[in-house]
């Protein structure tokens, strides 16, 4: 036999059969009192053995071999608990129910002073919804361990649930007696009163949760509520006053008051209480919330009319807020009343109050980008980087702004932060956007190196970015390079959108570089037809097209038509550069094309 599993037993076999120290009436310890084991020393190894074997088949998850094992300790010990109880485990597993509940019976009676197969037991019945036979185990484990809280706490639900409420008021005075006197329990006292219909009882209980505390306002004014609740108007109002008497601000008292009113019909002093306690400092900014939200869905429901809502708060915020909660709420309803221009201050309010709040900081940043106000949407979002670093959409509109003042150094800082916030959560779209954009910036810069490199990026962020697709394609074109890729991408935007003249133009001009002028001229021409007659470039590309297809005097009628638009550049184009537009006059001059 292995050396540990030797020792482990001999462990066993000592501790089974030692008996315990048992103290007197006074505490004193007494001598050791053997209890004799009813194994002999030869059935008492064997059994230690197999339980142990059984155990650790267990732990292997063998267990039709830990089954098996402490089955035949039972043939040994057949009044085991612990067997008992571990057999029962099985059965149940099973689904041989009747056998398991037996199996736990007699371990919970061979161990009369084991909690956990007792408890084991009662929660099997629970399961059940064996409500008496539930009662009973945890009642004789309440008599067996009368220091221990939870089978009193079992009963407390059980007795509730059997409407045994006399029984249920027993439980908690023995809950009382070990754990002192609770607001929880009082309440509970309380209403098993009321079911029993002892009012007297019911009321004197929360009286006497008010004399264990006397100096804590919050149960005089459960009491207060709770005569309220139970239509006893006079005797709440009276327990109000006392305690505001004591305590002129206590804010629950002001809000039961508040009810008192409500529910008494006496309209004209509910709005004053109102009032008083929407401005009090003292109120906890989460009651106010609740109040507010209660009158706008009253309203909701009724006149739907807005100006009293809006009183209130505007008499809230002459006051100092302690947090942005209310002034969001303001915000909010102001505008799911679509009153927009009046939602701007108390948003802002909010920010100064709480910075970091991403949905206010939004929505002011939606109001400026529809509005097309570049200086509001970069104070808007400029703090946000600050508060929010790793809201991309942030740095995406603030970037722009910069972009649409034409400062491309600080467009393209803010990009270049932006995108070090991309990570494997990030929005690909968006994420592709921002690549897409800052290749535009490194490419106005003549760093073309990174605006490929970060084009390529967008692209595998999005494959169909179509305003990557173009730009990539047509700067390639540009320089006479990879033009096979260029066309690839150039094909992808003319299908996926196949009239828009930007994108026609670009493709046509690849098709004019790798010299298939008659293909160029097909989708110049359709460029023409879907506004791009409207751009300089374009009616200019038709000419260079028409020249190299053998048309010239086609392209001369181009070109002078290009020169005549001038230099006014399409809305978020580039405008030409004075290079390109005298390049433009030569052609016209010379009546050729010049590369």
């Amino acid at each position: 036999m292995n050396k540990n599993v030797f020792l482990i037993l001999l462990l066993m076999t000592v501790v089974s059969s030692c008996g315990t120290l048992k103290k007197n009436k006074s505490g004193i310890k007494e001598n050791l009192i053997e209890e004799k084991d009813p194994l002999t020393y030869e059935e008492r190894r064997k059994f230690d053995y197999y339980f142990l074997e059984a155990v650790r088949m267990k732990q292997k998850r063998d267990y039709d071999a830990a089954f098996q094992l402490y089955s035949h300790c039972l043939d040994i010990y057949p009044q085991s608990a612990a067997a008992l109880y571990e057999v029962s485990q099985f059965y149940m597993f099973l689904g041989q129910e009747e056998k398991g509940e037996k199996a736990l019976i007699d371990a919970s009676r061979s161990d009369d002073k084991n909690f956990w197969y007792k408890q084991t037991l009662a929660s099997y019945y629970q399961t059940k919804q064996n409500w008496v036979k539930a009662i009973a185990v945890y009642e004789d484990m309440a008599h067996i361990f009368p220091g221990r809280l939870e089978p009193l706490l079992s009963l407390t639900d059980l007795y509730a649930r059997t409407k045994s409420y006399d029984n249920m008021i027993g439980v908690l005075n023995r809950i009382e007696e070990l754990d002192g006197k609770s607001e929880q329990i009082s309440m509970e006292k309380f209403r098993a009163y009321l079911q029993l219909g002892n009012m007297d009882l019911a009321f004197s209980e929360i009286q006497s949760l008010v004399d264990e505390y006397p100096y804590d306002m919050r149960y005089r004014t459960i009491l207060g509520d709770v005569y309220m609740s139970n239509d006893r108007y006079e005797e709440a109002m009276d327990v109000y006053k006392g305690i505001l008497k004591e305590e002129p601000n206590y804010a629950p008292a002001m809000v039961s008051i508040a009810s008192y009113y409500q529910k008494t019909g006496q309209d004209s002093l509910y709005n004053i209480q109102l009032d008083s306690i929407l401005i009090n400092e003292n109120v906890e900014t989460g009651i106010k919330l609740d109040f507010m939200r209660q009158l706008i869905l009253k309203s909701e429901q009724t006149d739907r009319d807005s100006t009293s809502i809006i009183r209130l708060f505007d008499n809230i915020l002459k006051h100092k807020q302690p947090n942005a909660d209310i002034p969001m709420l303001y915000s909010q309803y102001l505008i799911t009343k679509k009153m927009e221009k009046q939602s701007v201050p108390v948003l802002n309010l909010v920010l100064s109050l709480d910075p970091e709040n991403k949905p206010a900081r939004l929505q002011l940043l939606s109001y400026a980008i529809r509005d097309n106000n570049l200086d509001e949407v970069i104070r808007v979002a400029t703090p946000a980087i600050e508060y929010n670093p790793d809201a991309m959409e942030f740095y995406y509109y603030l970037g722009l702004a910069y972009y649409q003042k034409e400062d491309t150094d600080k467009a393209l800082e803010i990009f270049k932060n932006g995108v070090l916030q991309i990570d494997e959560k990030s929005d690909k779209r968006l994420a592709s956007d921002f690549y897409s954009i800052l290749g535009d910036l490194y490419h106005s810069k003549e760093m073309k190196a990174e605006a490929y490199a970060a084009y390529d990026s967008s692209l595998v962020c999005n494959p169909d970015n179509i305003n990557t697709l173009n730009n990539y394609a047509f700067f390639l074109s540009e320089e006479r390079q990879n033009l096979d890729k260029a066309e690839e991408m150039s094909f992808k935007t003319i299908k996926a959108e196949p009239e828009n003249s930007t994108y026609l133009d670009t493709y046509a001009w690849i098709l004019f570089e790798k010299g298939r002028y008659t293909e160029a001229r097909i989708y110049i021409e359709q460029a023409l037809k879907n506004g791009g007659d409207k751009s300089q470039l374009i009616v200019e590309h038709c000419g260079d097209i028409h020249y190299k297809a053998g048309n010239k005097d086609k392209a001369l009628e181009y070109w002078k038509k290009a020169d005549a638009m001038g230099d006014t550049p399409e809305d978020g184009a580039t405008p030409r550069s004075d290079a390109e537009l005298k390049k433009l006059k030569r052609k016209i001059s010379l009546r050729r094309y010049i590369e």
